[in-house]
């Protein structure tokens, strides 16, 4: 039994999901089908790979993950499969990979040539899920394209730090469900730079001088039960995926609100991390 995820922008209104799913069934009768999502902002890259990034792991090795967001085939946006940390992911070549492998490099990537025998205009149902039964048949990615070494990157994922290693400069990838907004910078390039020093994080006219691991940690329990007020309260956080994280106790976008509505914080805003007194000028991307 092969398991095989989905990750799209599609929505559950119309009929796409179900279209996949019932080819992935008619190839895989056995197939075990799981959806990731497929409630991704439309056509965002950033969104997916972080969603992505942080739910693999968990399925067996061997798992195939099809990804469907920006996968319309053109000559700047090929298609690809890569065998990376004993997964499969089937996907566009748009750079939501680069978040996935920025630790983890792959094993092999193709770019998948088979377009040529197949009528398509929806690539996911037609080709995707085609090379997603001959992998779970057990075939070679070889079979179903050609070997490259390289995929697009992804500037817009990638945090900037200043020559003088005194500023990390990033911005949020993603809003969840909370309205927390989770950023670019994650703990390892968070130590790696600030070595322990002081920070200032700025996010619009908001600064956090302090980074917790839980949410709960902004509670003084110390203080009867009935005289704290920390509901609503902003935070810093590194979250489970380990990134930093902008966040309001126990919010609630349908009554109190979230980081996103309360601090007027959204998808693509910069966030800086000030250390000691922090010069400026020029910036380096991190790889």
């Amino acid at each position: 039994m092969s398991f095989i995820t989905l990750t799209t922008d599609f929505g559950t209104k119309d009929h796409f999901v179900g279209a996949v799913k019932g080819a992935i069934y008619s190839e895989l009768p056995d197939a075990k089908i799981v959806d990731i999502t497929h409630h991704i902002t439309p056509f965002n890259i950033t969104e997916t790979a972080y969603i992505l990034k942080n739910t693999y792991k968990s399925f067996p090795d061997k798992t195939i993950h099809i990804v469907g967001v920006d996968s319309e085939l053109s000559v700047d946006n090929k298609h690809i499969a890569i065998e990376l940390d004993n997964h499969y992911f089937i996907c566009p070549d748009n750079g939501l990979i680069a978040m996935i492998a920025a630790e983890i490099k792959p094993t092999k990537i193709v770019e998948i040539n088979i377009h040529n025998h197949i009528e398509t205009s929806f690539p996911v149902l037609d080709v995707f899920v085609q090379v997603a039964s001959h992998i779970a048949r057990g075939g070679s990615l070889n079979v179903i394209g050609k070997e490259i070494t390289s995929y697009k990157d992804s500037i817009e994922i990638r945090p900037k730090v200043n020559k003088l290693q005194t500023v990390i400069i990033g911005g949020i990838i993603y809003i969840d469900n909370y309205g927390n907004v989770i950023t670019n910078i994650n703990r390892k390039l968070f130590n790696t730079i600030g070595k322990g020093r002081d920070f200032t994080i700025v996010a619009r006219r908001y600064t956090f001088k302090k980074i917790y691991n839980r949410y709960n940690e902004i509670v003084d329990y110390s203080v009867p039960k009935e005289k704290r007020s920390y509901d609503g309260g902003k935070l810093a956080i590194f979250n489970s995926a380990g990134f930093l994280e902008i966040a309001i106790y126990r919010s609630n976008l349908n009554t109190v609100g979230g980081a996103s509505t309360l601090l007027g914080l959204a998808y693509r805003d910069t966030i800086t991390i000030e250390f000691e007194t922090a010069e400026t000028p020029e910036f380096t991307t991190i790889n």
